[in-house]
């Protein structure tokens, strides 16, 4: 009986989470959730991407890696998400939030950023800024990391 129990409820979790899962793909400079496009995307280099809004094609998100002038030395590496429209630069350290292993491009890490920034209800499905919860967004994940570097 325990057994039964156990196995339907752990294939309704997966269902559940299968069904709640959003397929994010960066295709042809865009940005898609679940087919639909939501954002534009350009890749300036390895280190840097944007995204632009569909609407006004205005810049409303730059990433950047930074590697602190230092490039074996992987511990003091982080990340700066600029929201130009928003004006609210995050410096993070926490790398795995938006890398996805070794080896691994970098348009497969700009959709686990646009996972991870839908996620946390900073972007919508509609590619749409939510400014209440990126201030959210912006206390639980900026590390003021430049202003706390000594140069």
């Amino acid at each position: 009986m325990k057994n039964k129990l156990f196995l339907s409820l752990a294939l309704f979790f997966c269902a559940t989470n299968i069904m709640l899962s959003q397929n994010i793909e960066i295709k042809d400079d865009k940005v898609l959730v679940d087919g639909k496009e939501i954002l534009k995307y350009e890749k300036i280099n390895f280190f840097q991407h944007s995204f632009y809004s569909l609407t006004d094609d205005e810049e409303i998100l730059m990433y950047k890696y930074n590697d602190n002038e230092s490039r074996e030395y992987k511990e003091d590496d982080y990340f700066i998400l600029n929201f130009l429209t928003a004006k609210k630069k995050i410096e993070c350290g926490d790398i795995q939030k938006v890398v996805t292993g070794l080896g691994m491009s970098s348009k497969k890490n700009m959709e686990k950023l646009i996972t991870w920034l839908l996620k946390e209800k900073v972007i919508d499905v509609n590619g749409i800024l939510n400014t209440n919860k990126l201030d959210t967004f912006y206390e639980k994940y900026n590390e003021n990391i430049t202003e706390r570097t000594i140069r």
